[in-house]
């Protein structure tokens, strides 16, 4: 197990500084030009880190093998779930309340360009996080741009005073604080100096020559403690490191960041905490430990999440062919098959206008088969949309009829 300096300060003085140093020149440092209080940021690439980094490559190639097996419209009813918790999760760490209803509204609102919504940037930066979409992250007006695109019109409408104030970035200084009122972290100072460390981690985030989930890792804890806008860093934090994570890994993986630091978010706060000792003297290998950990833990509960998913659907679609055989209706059956993955795979099931478009039938068609099912059919009505699912315990009922 990897200590932190700090425990060392306190639980071997003597021998403080030479453990210092000798993790600090190793040959299996990484050295960061951002300062951490008084020292240089480094990391030491541990077996640890080694082992989670297989690992996660590993089990990317699954979740790979695992979606290409998915039929269409359950993938892209399963992306927009995960995308729709991302969303509503990220918020939640922040204190910023939405709800899985109001997320899915604004994707479906998202063409409208006249319609104006509180988490629209939020839904907007994070639906692109699937099309491949190149998003530059070299300068500080690329950070600015992801902040403003992201968060800047929700908090201007919850807290005008919390909007940048400075060229960039905040121009006075800014504290994270415990819901005691304790004093946590006071981010970097003043507004030269946040940018001349960002530009510093950028050009880190930057350096191909180390591994990029090395790189993204460092870079989430370095924009934690420079924290260069009054409101919005963890968002936007969260929001790049989910980004990076689709250049090196199957693109939905980058959907569960949040909801694992969710789940995480005691340990998440403590390895900050624990970085940001000045007893710790720069060494963030605690942190890079703890957030590849939170991946390769997320990528293994969406591998385990998409093979049970997998195995239900091949289960029920053996349902779908016995009802088919009975009935002796190929187009009842294909209307139960979209149904199915609706029903498995999505957060609310399939719409009217999506259904008739994956089965490319009109309104009349629609509603014809739809009677034909209604004993097993589960309807839910959002906003002035239909939304459709399968009753699959009815389903099997009628498969064994």
């Amino acid at each position: 197990m990897y200590e932190t300096l700090r425990k060392e300060y306190y639980k071997n003085r003597e021998r403080y500084n030479e453990i210092y140093l000798q993790r600090y020149n190793s040959d299996m440092a990484i050295h960061i030009d951002v300062s951490i209080h008084d020292n240089s940021a480094f990391f030491v690439i541990t077996k640890d880190i080694l082992f989670k980094i297989t690992n996660i490559m590993s089990c990317d190639k699954k979740i790979s093998k695992l979606t290409s097996m998915l039929p269409m419209v359950a993938l892209e009813q399963y992306q927009r779930k995960c995308l729709i918790d991302e969303i509503v999760l990220t918020n939640n760490i922040e204190g910023v309340q939405s709800t899985r209803r109001e997320i899915d509204t604004v994707l479906d609102e998202l063409s409208r360009k006249d319609k104006r919504n509180r988490f629209k940037g939020l839904v907007q930066k994070y639906s692109m996080l699937l099309s491949n979409a190149k998003i530059e992250l070299k300068t500080c007006q690329d950070i600015r741009k992801i902040y403003d695109d992201l968060v800047l019109e929700e908090i201007k409408e919850s807290d005008i005073t919390k909007v940048p104030d400075g060229v960039i970035f905040r121009k006075d200084s800014v504290s994270v604080e415990s819901e005691t009122g304790k004093e946590l972290h006071r981010g970097v100072y003043p507004e030269a100096k946040i940018i001349e460390d960002i530009e510093k981690a950028l050009r880190f985030l930057n350096d191909e020559n180390i591994d990029m989930l090395l790189r993204l890792s460092a870079f989430h804890y370095l924009f934690g403690y420079i924290h260069p806008f009054y409101d919005g860093n963890g968002r936007t934090s969260r929001f790049i490191s989910a980004y990076l994570m689709t250049q090196c890994l199957e693109p939905i993986v980058s959907y569960r960041l949040s909801y694992k630091i969710k789940e995480r978010l005691k340990e998440y706060y403590k390895s900050f905490s624990e970085c940001n000792d000045k007893c710790n003297k720069g060494d963030i290998t605690p942190f890079v430990i703890t957030f590849l950990d939170i991946i390769l833990e997320s990528i293994n509960q969406l591998a385990d999440d998409l093979k049970n998913k997998l195995e239900q659907l091949e289960d029920c679609m053996k349902n779908c062919i016995s009802v088919q055989d009975a009935i002796n209706n190929n187009k009842i059956a294909d209307l139960y098959y979209i149904l199915i993955q609706a029903t498995l795979f999505s957060e609310n099931g399939i719409s009217t206008k999506k259904l008739k478009e994956c089965l490319e039938i009109s309104d009349a068609t629609l509603r014809k088969r739809l009677y034909n099912i209604k004993n097993a059919l589960i309807v839910k009505k959002i906003s002035h949309e239909k939304y459709y699912t399968v009753d699959l315990e009815k389903l099997q009922q009628l498969a064994q009829e």
